[in-house]
C-alpha cells in the first residue's frame, strides 16, 4: 500500500488523482490540501476516508473546521505541515503557481518522493531542487504528460544515447494566427485538446506553458537547451520524441488524458491499467507537425531567454505571468499585454546568481511588483 498526500486536491490533476486512486487498491489518500474551496475539499475527505486536510486560505479553513469532524490545518505553512502530519510515501504536489514551491521543497527535504504537477518548482528553481532531490535520495516523478512521455522514452536508454528531446505543443486556439490584439479571455480559455484551469489554460494560448516545459524538461532531464526542441503537434497525440544517437528517433503516443501520466507517476516504477481508449491510428488519420512563431507568441521566446539566462530570470519570468495572467483574465490588460508586461519586468530586473531557496523567494517578491507596476501602465484610466 502506497499512501499519498494530494496538493491542489480540488484541482484538475488533483480530482483527477482521486479518480485514479479510487480504482487503485495499491494506493490510498492519507491528507488533502486546497486554496480555498473548503466544502469541496472536506467532501473529498468524508469520501476518501481522509482525518487531516490542510486549506492556504484561513477563512476557508475555519468554515472547514467548523463543518467537519476531522482535522484542519490553516493557511499555507499549514498546507506544508501535512507533509509531516500524515508521513506519505509520496506527495502530489499539484499546486499551481509559485506558492508550490515550498512544499515541493519540505517533501524532498524528508526525503519523500515527489510527483510533480507543480510547474514553478523547477521553473523557479530547477538547479536547487533537483541538488536537493539529490541529496536526500527522493525521486522527482513528472506528472506533465510531455515530461511524463520523456521519462518513459529516456529511462530505458543507456547514459549518453539521448541527442536530443522534441516536446510537443498543441499550438493552443490560436494557432496560426498573427493578429492577437483583438482577443477575448473566453477565446483564450477555449483550449482545442486538453481541460484545465485558468491560468494554464491562457499560458498555454500564449505558449509560455511550453517555454516553462523546455525549463523543466532542461533539469529533470540534465540536457542543454541547445539539444531541446518544441514542435507544434495540433492532434496531441504524440506527446514529446527523443531522438538518439543512431539517427533513430522514439515517440511516445495516446489520446490526450491526464489520467494516465498521473497514473505513471502514482505507481512508478509499475504500470497499471486507467481505464482510457486504446489509440486506433487509422481512424486518426494523419498527424501534422509544425514550426512555432515566436514573433507572435513572444512569451515563448521569453522562456526560452530566460531559461538560458539562468540564475534568476526564470523566476522573473514566472512572477511576471502570474501577475500579468491575472491581469488578463479579470480584463485589465489584452491579450498581447501579457508577453509586454513580462519582457519588461525581465528587462528591469536582469538575471542574478542562486544560491538559497530565499533568493527565489526574494527575487519572485520584488518581480511581482515590477510585473504589477507594469499592469498598471497598459490599464485603461
Amino acid at each position: 500500500m502506497r499512501n499519498v498526500l494530494i496538493l491542489g486536491s480540488t484541482g484538475s490533476i488533483g480530482t483527477q488523482a482521486l479518480e485514479v486512486i479510487s480504482a487503485s487498491p495499491e494506493l490510498r489518500v492519507v491528507g488533502l490540501a486546497a486554496g480555498r474551496g473548503w466544502e469541496t475539499t472536506v467532501a473529498q475527505a468524508r469520501e476518501h476516508g481522509v482525518e487531516v486536510i490542510g486549506l492556504a486560505d484561513r477563512d476557508a479553513a475555519a468554515r472547514a473546521g467548523e463543518a467537519w469532524e476531522g482535522r484542519v490545518l490553516a493557511g499555507e505553512e499549514g498546507v506544508r505541515e501535512l507533509i509531516g502530519a500524515t508521513e506519505p510515501d509520496l506527495v502530489l504536489n499539484g499546486i499551481v503557481g509559485a506558492a508550490g514551491l515550498a512544499s515541493t521543497v519540505v517533501a524532498l527535504t524528508a526525503g519523500i518522493d515527489v510527483a510533480l504537477a507543480n510547474k514553478e518548482s523547477l521553473v523557479l528553481g530547477g538547479e536547487l531542487v533537483m541538488a536537493l532531490a539529490e541529496a536526500t535520495g527522493a525521486q522527482l516523478l513528472p506528472v506533465d504528460s510531455e515530461h511524463s512521455a520523456l521519462h518513459q522514452l529516456i529511462r530505458r536508454e543507456a547514459p549518453g544515447t539521448v541527442d536530443r528531446l522534441i516536446v510537443t505543443a498543441s499550438g493552443g486556439p490560436f494557432r496560426g494566427r498573427t493578429d492577437l490584439d483583438e482577443v477575448s479571455v473566453a477565446d483564450a480559455l477555449a483550449h482545442p485538446t486538453w481541460k484545465m484551469g485558468g491560468r494554464i489554460t491562457i499560458d498555454s494560448a500564449t505558449l509560455m506553458n511550453k517555454g516553462f516545459e523546455v525549463i523543466e524538461a532542461h533539469h529533470f532531464f540534465g540536457l542543454p537547451y541547445e539539444r531541446i526542441d518544441v514542435v507544434v503537434h495540433p492532434q496531441s497525440l504524440v506527446h514529446s520524441l527523443i531522438s538518439l544517437n543512431d539517427g533513430s528517433t522514439i515517440a511516445h503516443l495516446g489520446y490526450p488524458d491526464m489520467r494516465v501520466p498521473i497514473s505513471y507517476a502514482l505507481h512508478y516504477p509499475e504500470r497499471m491499467p486507467v481505464d482510457v481508449p486504446k489509440l486506433d491510428l487509422a481512424a486518426v488519420g494523419s498527424l501534422t507537425f509544425e514550426e512555432p512563431d515566436p514573433e507572435t507568441f513572444a512569451c515563448l521566446r521569453l522562456a526560452l531567454e530566460a531559461g538560458a539566462a539562468g540564475g534568476t530570470a526564470p523566476t522573473v519570468l514566472n512572477a511576471a505571468d502570474e501577475v500579468a495572467v491575472a491581469a488578463f483574465l479579470e480584463g485589465r490588460i489584452p491579450f498581447t499585454g501579457i508577453a509586454a508586461v513580462i519582457e519588461r519586468t525581465l528587462e528591469e530586473l536582469p538575471a542574478r546568481p542562486v544560491t538559497h531557496f530565499e533568493d527565489l523567494f526574494a527575487t519572485d517578491a520584488e518581480a511581482r511588483e515590477r510585473a504589477a507596476a507594469g499592469v498598471r501602465e497598459l490599464t485603461p484610466a
